[in-house]
């Protein structure tokens, strides 16, 4: 399968820089699978296409503000992207530089990317605000770095305080922002950058399918009838990591943290078995279910880490319905969306976004695939 045949041409003002006002006020196209047919609605009218008996299932990861912006001992500027907390046991386990030490009893170690690598070494030292420095330990074969974060406060207070969401690159007003001066993450993507039921800290990127919903709405869905439950996996670099390869068959997809709890399982397990639509809201809840029923629905796999691949030609096993931002060509999240609904018919669902004007990306409008 050719990477060439997920790539669409998208007008530059079609991607989204800002939130909508109102979370549930985006547009919602509602696709057809069975007839192609093709609906413009709103948000907020989600429900009209709910019904008694469905489950609906949200990721309730929580996006750190994983950008942090230093100085290099030389006082150069840095920033550095957290991707992943490292639970260090010993010196034989993540970490195997032999001049790895002892953490700091207030330290945490990151894999984490770094956007200026020069001058940079193993032991050099990195100083953010307020408080919080960093020691460079080694760079990994992948281009990433380990680093040990430590400070005399809490660090993940510290890291609250300081960081700024790690917006995509496509959103350009962070550059803008800078040159004006304003140096602090801006209140609103720390609140419309994270979903309302957010929980569970270790993201480094939102769930954006559940970024539409309010509590209002998630209220009014219950009193339907329709269960609501929550499974966790930490978008990282695995879902956003661009292919690079011509055979998309070829690619890697770097894992993610997942969990489901055993409760929560078992009522979707139910579900199923009982013919009751599971509707999963977004790709990262569609790729977790799958996981876990990967072997079957008899052996689940309710937590660890997953690098399913999904793209057309995949048979779905959990997932009946599918609510889901639009997404960049050639990503894997568009694979993913394709292998739901038919390559041929998602290609003409984006073309008619495109003309209705839709907003596209992360914090752009919604489809929901029935």
């Amino acid at each position: 399968m050719r990477l060439e045949d997920f790539n669409y041409h998208l007008p530059k003002e079609l991607i989204a820089q800002l939130p909508c006002e109102r979370r549930d006020k985006s547009k919602l196209m509602i696709l057809h699978k069975k007839d192609g047919t093709v609906e413009h609605r709103i948000f907020f009218e989600l429900t009209d296409y709910l019904k008694p008996g469905d489950v609906l299932v949200l990721n309730n990861t929580k996006v750190i503000p994983a950008r942090l912006f230093g100085n290099k001992i030389t006082g150069g500027a840095i920033e550095v992207l957290l991707i992943q907390k490292l639970e260090i046991r010993n010196q034989e386990s993540e970490i195997s530089h032999p001049a790895y030490h002892i953490p700091h009893p207030t330290s945490q170690t990151w894999r984490c990317l770094i956007n200026s690598s020069k001058g940079l070494k193993q032991g050099s030292d990195v100083f953010f605000e307020s408080g919080l420095n960093g020691r460079i330990i080694e760079k990994a074969n992948d281009g990433s770095w380990i680093i040990e974060l430590y400070a005399a406060v809490e660090i993940d207070k510290a890291i609250e305080q300081i960081g700024r969401m790690p917006l995509p690159r496509y959103i350009k007003r962070r550059q803008m922002a800078v040159g004006s001066g304003q140096d602090r993450i801006s209140e609103l993507d720390r609140e419309r950058y994270q979903t309302v039921f957010a929980k569970e800290k270790g993201a480094i990127a939102a769930p954006t399918a559940g970024l539409h919903f309010t509590d209002e709405l998630l209220k009014k869905t219950q009193e339907l009838g329709v269960q609501i439950f929550y499974i966790t996996l930490h978008t990282g670099l695995g879902t956003f990591k661009p292919v690079k390869t011509e055979d998309i068959t070829k690619h890697k997809i770097e894992s993610e943290y997942y969990k489901v709890a055993a409760a929560t399982f078992e009522t979707i397990k139910k579900a199923k078995h009982e013919n009751r639509r599971i509707i999963a809201v977004g790709s990262t809840v569609a790729k977790t279910l799958e996981t876990i029923v990967r072997r079957s629905w008899e052996e689940p796999n309710l937590s660890g880490y997953t690098d399913l691949f999904i793209y057309p030609g995949y048979k779905f096993n959990a997932a009946d319905a599918l609510i889901t931002n639009f997404h960049l060509p050639k990503s894997t999240l568009f694979m993913l969306v394709s292998a739901f609904a038919g390559k041929d018919l998602v290609r003409k669902a984006y073309q008619e976004a495109i003309k209705q004007g839709y907003r596209f990306f992360s914090y752009g409008d919604a489809m929901m695939i029935i």
